[in-house]
């Protein structure tokens, strides 16, 4: 009937029957897909089933709109689907937090850190990554890739901006301290 103007949806809440269904169609039709994995699940869960397959789509270059279902509040959705977005290099906007798992090496609490900087960032619009790194091992290497970061010694951890090894800080300043350290660059680069 010449009608052009569709989308085509194949959500399912099995990652392996989503991800099936879209490649096998997208072998046949040009049509835009709309994608996701519907009724995921909880927020833990389901993020974890929605990166799962709306990252093996999109890094097949299947997908022209998304929506992650969550059971919980929308906001969380949205957040949800930028970061895969993020992890993916699709979208560059916003500030990607790079931080290390708990080991044995750890030096101080990056994880309370981490978390605070990330949510005191949640609302920045401009790319920004930062490094959060526990310990001297692979803290540096991390630090020194990012645009702001910090690798931790005994109580204090040592603050690279970018790629420059700047100054020792405190572990009860770290997240004062990468919070100016972002302002500063985000003034420099909107001038």
């Amino acid at each position: 009937m010449d009608f052009r103007e569709i989308k085509v949806s194949l959500k399912a809440s099995s990652v392996p029957l989503t991800v099936k269904s879209y490649m096998l169609l997208a072998e046949q039709v040009d049509y835009p897909f709309h994608i996701g994995i519907t009724e995921a699940g909880t927020l833990f869960s389901g993020t974890i089933k929605s990166a799962a397959g709306l990252g093996i789509l999109l890094s097949e270059g299947i997908g022209d709109t998304m929506r992650v279902s969550l059971t919980g509040d929308p906001v969380d959705e949205v957040r949800a689907g930028w970061e895969i977005l993020k992890a993916l290099e699709i979208r560059k906007r916003g500030a990607t937090i790079i931080s290390c798992p708990t080991c044995g090496r750890l030096k101080f609490n990056s994880i309370a850190i981490a978390k605070e900087i990330e949510e005191k960032l949640a609302n920045v619009k401009d790319s920004v990554k930062i490094a959060i790194m526990g310990c001297v091992v692979n803290g540096p290497g991390e630090a020194m890739e990012a645009d702001i970061g910090i690798a931790g010694g005994d109580g204090a951890g040592m603050l690279y901006v970018k790629g420059v090894q700047v100054r020792k800080v405190k572990e009860q300043e770290i997240v004062k301290t990468v919070l100016e350290e972002v302002d500063k660059l985000l003034v420099e680069r909107r001038s």
